[in-house]
């Protein structure tokens, strides 16, 4: 696939990774020369000094023979501009944006977006995806990833095994047997910051990230199981009253019981939060002021979250939250270095937006009757959704008999209903299939879901 990247920003160079490493064709497109001089000496794409939305810096991009366009800069006009020339000079056949103004994201305007009008396939909001992890995680606490397959039928959790989890060093395979009423299964671990799909023998250790599918009304009894089980979070401090913490506060209004307070240094942003909100407290001043979070009410919140533009001010008032008396902090941070740093501080889960996003783009790039697309560790593995059409060669084989190196099937969807999985489970047509796959099997994953029966 012939690719071009407007932006080479954090999120440009993420989805350029992941695609150059894929042997798909690379251009990455930003008027700053340091970052493709960056971008280029690191990956194997190929770049470009110029505007992003500019007909001959398109063209010397290769424009004319790409299969899509995906514009990640900084700015929501840029980006929806570059698709415009790419439909109505080049006409690609496929292009995505990203738009974190939520002005340009009212229903009221979405024929702005039709073919007659501003010709984007896919529109992509940061915001938007970040504000639905975070409150997936307040709904789901205990999980540190929480993502829903299947029209909601299966989750995604993420949960770490401490010393008191009953099924430490207990082998995967004997797990189902004692809780047979939980439909749930172990589709990767991730031991010493590596993940990997695990053999049935293999038991999980103290210190582990286990990743299970589960049907989805079993998802609590299962953090019960493994002792991670939590009260939701009632009493919320936010800290950034931006888009993202904006968004987030807006949804838990509509929460019953829950209250929250938002901290924000920019006196505009404050207000304009304000107006936005109904019943939640926006107070303008320094998250990093132990007197502002006094006044917030952070000694007595069960939950801060540091949702701030700046990955430094949301680890340190972080810090300063927990030590000021809040139970759980969660921080965005966008700088990957950063985040390995975090687990020697008192900051209890970290949000990556650039996952977020790139899983977004991810699920339109790959090839195949691909559903959906989650990415897990920086690429390191993914979590995707499947239909089985009538020419897979996995029609008519049994559960037990499917043998996918790097691969572990976690939800077989039968005709809307989540399916045991037995080993006498045998894959039909039109079967949705919800598995891991670590990085060196994406290929034979897209294989797997493609009208194709060149693959084995």
């Amino acid at each position: 696939m012939r690719v071009i990247i407007c932006g080479a920003g954090r999120v440009g160079y993420g989805i350029a990774s992941r695609l150059a490493s894929e042997e798909n064709t690379v251009t990455v497109v930003d008027v700053s020369a340091e970052l493709i001089r960056q971008i280029t000496t690191e990956l194997d794409v190929r770049g470009i000094v110029g505007h992003g939305a500019h007909p001959d810096i398109l063209k010397q991009a290769g424009i004319e023979s790409a299969d899509m366009m995906i514009a990640v800069t900084h700015s929501d006009e840029v980006n929806m501009m570059a698709c415009q020339v790419s439909h109505s000079l080049f006409n690609v056949p496929t292009k995505v944006a990203r738009v974190r103004s939520q002005s340009y994201l009212e229903s009221e305007w979405n024929d702005l977006y039709s073919r007659e009008n501003m010709p984007i396939d896919i529109i992509i909001s940061p915001e938007v995806e970040i504000g639905k992890a975070i409150l997936r995680r307040i709904n789901t606490p205990g999980a540190f990833d929480v993502v829903p397959f299947a029209d909601n039928a299966v989750k995604l959790l993420g949960v770490h095994i401490t010393e008191d989890c009953p099924i430490v060093a207990t082998p995967i395979r004997q797990i189902p047997d004692l809780f047979p009423e939980l439909q749930a299964s172990i589709v990767g671990v991730r031991r010493e910051g590596q993940i990997f799909v695990p053999m049935q023998d293999d038991p999980l250790y103290v210190g582990d990230d286990a990743f299970f599918v589960v049907k989805s009304e079993h998802a609590n009894r299962l953090l019960e199981i493994v002792g991670t089980s939590e009260d939701r979070a009632r009493h919320i401090v936010i800290f950034g009253g931006g888009n993202v913490g904006t968004y987030v506060a807006r949804e838990l209004e509509s929460i019953r019981g829950v209250r929250s307070r938002i901290i924000e240094f920019d006196k505009k942003k404050a207000e304009h939060s304000a107006e936005m909100l109904k019943r939640t407290v926006v107070l303008h001043g320094d998250a990093m002021s132990a007197e502002i979070q006094q006044e917030a009410g952070v000694p007595d919140a069960e939950l801060v979250l540091c949702l701030t533009n700046d990955d430094k001010t949301n680890i340190l008032a972080g810090v300063l939250a927990k030590k000021v008396g809040a139970r759980q902090i969660v921080s965005l941070i966008n700088d990957a270095s950063i985040q390995e740093l975090v687990s020697e501080l008192p900051i209890d889960k970290v949000i990556d937006p650039r996952a977020a996003t790139v899983s977004s783009i991810l699920r339109h790039v790959r090839r195949g009757r691909i559903l959906d697309v989650y990415t897990l560790s920086d690429g390191q593995a993914e979590v995707v959704e499947g239909e089985v059409l009538e020419t897979s060669l996995l029609i008519g084989s049994k559960i037990d008999d499917i043998k996918l190196d790097g691969i572990a099937i976690g939800a077989v969807i039968q005709d809307g209903h989540v399916m045991p999985l037995d080993n006498s489970l045998t894959i039909k047509k039109g079967d949705q299939l919800v598995l891991l796959a670590e990085k060196s099997a994406f290929k034979r994953v897209e294989q797997v879901f493609r009208v194709s029966s060149d693959f084995f």
